[in-house]
């Protein structure tokens, strides 16, 4: 009877200190005690801890940021057009007692946020544009100061037009708001992605090629009024060097001309008849060329130099 006993109290004492009263709760934690399903302790922090053991259980939260990934929607937007949309959020429990007493674990945490992020961004996309959600507020066409964009046919100004960051601050606030009777702070909340079904994607890519096109159009026209100007300039650049370059080789001419003017005047004054004979002379040169023939009379005047040679 007696071993039977002993084996009992061993196996009482190895229970007692396998449910040691003693528990840590590592940085980065926090921790509450339950008695028979009820909290009976406040929050606890890191640190060292006591609970009765096999009466009193600890439960360990995170204290970290936490992430929640949704499921990719396909969801229309306001203009009737159906994307497939893939969000992301970041929370952390604010309040360890009511997110036990409210969801308990982090499973059910996260199908709570699924609930509630999932409604609002439905809601979201469903009442904006597609434009909206894949765009700037401050976004401006290039070589346009107000952009028009046509919804259903009616143009739409852009400036009327709320961006995505806009979106994205709505969709927390109202996000936000639901969250802390559950004892969750929602920190953000942020769009993955966006992909277009078939037909979206196609206007997508035919709108992108449009305005794309617009610039290069508005590159190449700037380019050639460039190319036009430069030309015009370098035009009237050569046309002033051009006429520099006349004016001043007539100014030499006419001062050469003039010298030679002067010396022949020279040369006439100091002895005729030999300036006269040179002067013939010269004109027989440029009158017969190589391999020419000159008739003349024996009584021309142009001759007569020849005839008092002879």
């Amino acid at each position: 009877m007696k071993t039977p006993l002993i084996l009992i109290v061993a196996a009482l004492l190895v229970l007692s200190f396998l449910q040691s009263p003693m528990f840590i709760v590592e940085e980065g934690e926090q921790a509450l005690v339950t008695e028979f399903g009820k909290p009976v302790s406040d929050v606890l922090g890191p640190g060292l801890h006591w609970k009765i053991p096999f009466i009193q259980r600890v439960h360990r939260f995170e204290k970290r940021i936490l992430k929640w990934d949704g499921d990719p929607n396909q969801i229309p937007t306001k203009d009737k057009r159906y994307i497939f949309l893939d969000t992301t959020a970041r929370w952390r429990i604010a309040d360890p007692l009511l997110f036990f007493k409210t969801v308990a674990t982090q499973r059910g945490a996260q199908s709570r946020l699924d609930d509630i992020i999932d409604s609002v961004v439905r809601d979201a996309v469903s009442g904006h544009l597609l434009v909206e959600l894949v765009r700037g507020s401050d976004y401006r066409a290039p070589g346009s100061s107000v952009e028009e964009i046509e919804i259903e046919g009616v143009p739409v100004a852009a400036d009327q037009l709320v961006g995505r960051e806009q979106i994205l601050a709505n969709l927390l606030e109202k996000a936000r708001a639901s969250t802390p009777e559950y004892g969750i702070e929602l920190i953000d909340v942020q769009i993955k992605r966006i992909n277009y079904v078939e037909q979206v994607r196609k206007r997508v890519y035919e709108r992108m090629i449009s305005e794309r096109k617009k610039v290069a159009a508005q590159f190449r026209s700037e380019g050639e009024g460039e190319k036009a100007d430069i030309l015009g300039q370098m035009d009237k650049e050569l046309k002033s060097i051009t006429s520099e370059a006349y004016r001043q080789a007539e100014e030499i001419r006419g001062k050469a001309d003039a010298e030679a003017a002067a010396i022949y005047a020279t040369a006439y004054g100091k002895d005729r008849e030999f300036y006269s004979f040179l002067r013939t002379l010269e004109s027989y040169r440029k009158s017969v060329g190589k391999n020419g023939k000159l008739v003349l009379t024996t009584d021309s005047d142009f001759y007569r130099y020849l005839q008092k040679n002879r």
